[in-house]
């Protein structure tokens, strides 16, 4: 049809003439067919798009909204290159060629789609794992997008190879054994970096926690596909390794429900029998001061020590947060030492008693 109007304008034999194994009336078409698609899809980013997406800010559905922004980062040139090879093919020209176009296009197309899904991935990654805007979490989005990513690259990439006519099963044969090679290079940084999953996943930590590995005790600042970064209580960072964190002993204080504290006291040997009764009551009593944040175990006269009369006070703090622990032990024992003074129950001290025999 296109070629029917142009023999209106133009001579006929001018349009036969051939250039390139194609005649000029077939150029023409190839031009009119791209400037067409060119015309079709600017249409459709500037007006289509643009209605689509003022639907999609009225709807309370994330999806929709992050659908419309991957469609819209699409740049032009992707729209310039699909009209060039619907433009190529009208073209005559060999099988070569065309299977060269055509799988140049299915290499853009792919390029594209993953490039634009980016964030339609990520939003089901977060969706899948509940993905929230903690630290921890985020960082562990971004070990599982890159992982995969790299499978979608890698399928992505054998696909395209194959479609220009590769062999692709040789390759990832020929392969094999760089990527063991590779792999056995990398293996501390995958150990790492699974082992950050672990910890996502397992959360035997999560940041704010104050937790102590061997020798080594502080409160959890990040942690990272490779490595965990605490903040000791002198004040330094410490870096550790994931992989070693998932091997060690950990301790976290912050998850303790509640905390037993033992302590022991000692009165002196002079502390008569109802004075060493009274002790026990006294810190009894002192302990129940505090029902909302100790809880009252036990108190028992239980040693006679080379200096003192002992006794083992045990009780619960009702939660495991250190300053808090701190705050009512000191508490207790300023109380306790308050109402010995009152009684008259002297503490007791390292004492020790020379006899010095006198010969006649």
């Amino acid at each position: 049809m296109i070629e029917n109007f142009l023999a209106w304008f133009i001579p006929e034999a001018i349009l036969k003439q051939a250039f390139l194994g194609n005649h000029l009336e077939r150029y023409i078409v190839a031009l009119v067919i791209f400037f067409s698609l060119f015309v079709i899809f600017r249409v459709f980013r500037k007006i289509i798009l643009v209605k689509i997406k003022d639907l999609s800010t009225r709807s309370s559905i994330r999806f929709d909204d992050i659908l419309v922004s991957s469609v819209e980062k699409i740049p032009g040139t992707f729209y310039a290159l699909i009209a060039l090879y619907f433009a190529l093919v009208s073209l005559k020209s060999s099988e070569r060629v065309t299977d060269l176009l055509d799988a140049s296009l299915l290499a853009i197309i792919v390029y594209q789609i993953i490039i634009s899904s980016q964030d339609l991935l990520r939003y089901f990654v977060r969706k899948a794992f509940k993905v929230t805007e903690a630290q921890e979490d985020i960082t562990a989005l971004n070990g599982i997008m890159l992982l995969v990513n790299i499978i979608i690259w890698s399928l992505a990439f054998l696909m395209v190879l194959s479609n220009f006519g590769i062999n692709v099963a040789s390759l990832i044969a020929s392969l094999g054994i760089g990527g063991i090679a590779v792999a056995l290079a990398a293996q501390n940084i995958l150990g790492d970096m699974f082992s950050s999953f672990s910890i996502y996943f397992d959360k035997p930590f999560v940041v704010g926690d104050f937790i102590v590995v061997n020798d080594k005790a502080g409160n959890v600042e990040n942690i990272g596909l490779k490595t965990t970064r605490i903040s000791s209580l002198s004040g330094e960072q410490i870096v550790l390794s994931n992989q070693e964190l998932t091997k060690a002993v950990i301790h976290n204080y912050k998850k303790m429900p509640r905390r037993r504290v033992l302590f022991t006291l000692g009165v002196t040997y002079s502390t008569s029998l109802e004075k060493c009764k009274k002790a026990s009551e006294i810190i009894t009593n002192i302990i129940h001061e505090f029902p909302d944040n100790v809880t009252f175990d036990r108190v028992n006269f239980f040693q006679f020590a080379d200096s003192s009369l002992n006794y083992e006070i045990v009780y619960f703090h009702n939660n495991g947060d250190y300053n808090d622990y701190m705050l009512y032990r000191e508490k207790i024992c300023l109380r306790i030492k308050e109402e010995f003074e009152k009684a008259g129950i002297e503490m007791a001290f390292p004492t020790r008693t020379l006899y010095i025999e006198r010969s006649e």
